[in-house]
């Protein structure tokens, strides 16, 4: 898979809400009211990872969840994580 450019990215995260790109990832940081809300997204974010076969790195602390995305093969970030990051808005 290609890696996208930086302005590719900075393009395709203009129509997700809340996203950003640092350090060759795009993530997004999510607050929760419960812990259970914030466990919800981490098991959303478990199937779409197996239906897009890309795997994110995330972290989850009490209500707060962490969703960071890029190909590890690829160096950087390609389409499959945008795909997952509008996945992950999807199901919201």
């Amino acid at each position: 898979m290609k890696r996208l450019t930086k302005q590719d990215i900075d393009t395709q995260l203009k129509g997700l809400k809340g996203w950003e790109y640092k350090e060759n990832y795009i993530f997004k940081n999510f607050t929760f009211p419960t812990f259970f809300e914030a466990y919800t997204l981490l098991c959303k974010a478990a199937f779409i990872a197996e239906k897009l076969d890309h795997h994110p790195d995330w972290s989850g602390v009490y209500n707060k969840v962490t969703l960071k995305l890029n190909t590890h093969d690829a160096g950087g970030v390609t389409q499959k994580d945008i795909d997952f990051a509008i996945e992950i808005e999807k199901s919201m």
